[in-house]
């Protein structure tokens, strides 16, 4: 069994070492994974499609099931390979999660990214010309028409005040057959890092309730 933490766009894996770490005080080495998602694309363009293709290969190598909780980005690859790998997925935890992609919100944020200088990307996991081709090519992802497919309990999250983010949460927790929705009061769309406290409370809960339970491999700490 695997814990699998997928960063947002503008983060990287430090983005959950709060939270990481109170949930799993003593989880064994390997169980619990915060992978940089930029590592996956070394030598490849920088296409969503090739960072998904990556990720699946990651996770051929990982001990199954797998719990794969992702923020953003990081929730749009979680959804797309509970779809794909419905078998290998224990649960889902989906922090502002789209998914289908906004295409109004994306090529407005490109705008803004593209009139940003090359410093104000050095904290994200993505350099400013690999950061704009990735959000290109996610524009025409679309998942309406697969989400019966992931069979796992899934959790999704968003922050009160991500209001970009949280009617596409709350249509998601409707259209999922396992999900329910949970607001997390008083934080914006990086909830990892705006509020780790609630995080960890609340995905506690959440995993010690799974058919396969943390607890049969990790310590959780409420």
């Amino acid at each position: 069994m695997s814990y699998l933490f997928l960063h947002g766009l503008g983060q990287g894996p430090e983005s959950w070492s709060s939270a990481a770490d109170h949930l799993f005080p003593s989880a064994p080495v390997g169980t619990v994974l915060t992978p940089r998602l930029s590592d996956f694309l070394i030598g490849q363009e920088v296409t969503y499609q090739n960072l998904y293709q990556a990720l699946c290969q990651y996770c051929r190598f990982l001990p199954q099931p797998l719990h794969i909780c992702g923020l953003s980005l990081g929730a749009v690859l979680a959804l797309h390979y509970a779809i794909e790998h419905p078998k290998e997925v224990c649960s889902l935890a989906l922090i502002g999660a789209q998914y289908r992609m906004p295409k109004k919100l994306l090529s407005f944020q490109n705008a803004v990214f593209s009139l940003l200088p090359q410093a104000a990307f050095r904290k994200m996991d993505f350099e400013k010309r690999d950061l704009l081709s990735l959000t290109t090519s996610m524009a025409d992802l679309d998942f309406s028409h697969n989400l019966k497919s992931v069979s796992c309990p899934t959790l999704i999250l968003c922050g009160e005040r991500d209001k970009a983010n949280n009617k596409a949460c709350r249509d998601l927790a409707q259209l999922l057959p396992r999900a329910r929705f949970r607001q997390v009061p008083g934080c914006g769309h990086q909830v990892n890092t705006e509020s780790p406290g609630q995080l960890v409370q609340v995905l506690s809960k959440f995993y010690s309730r799974m058919a396969c339970p943390a607890s049969e491999s990790v310590t959780l700490q409420e």
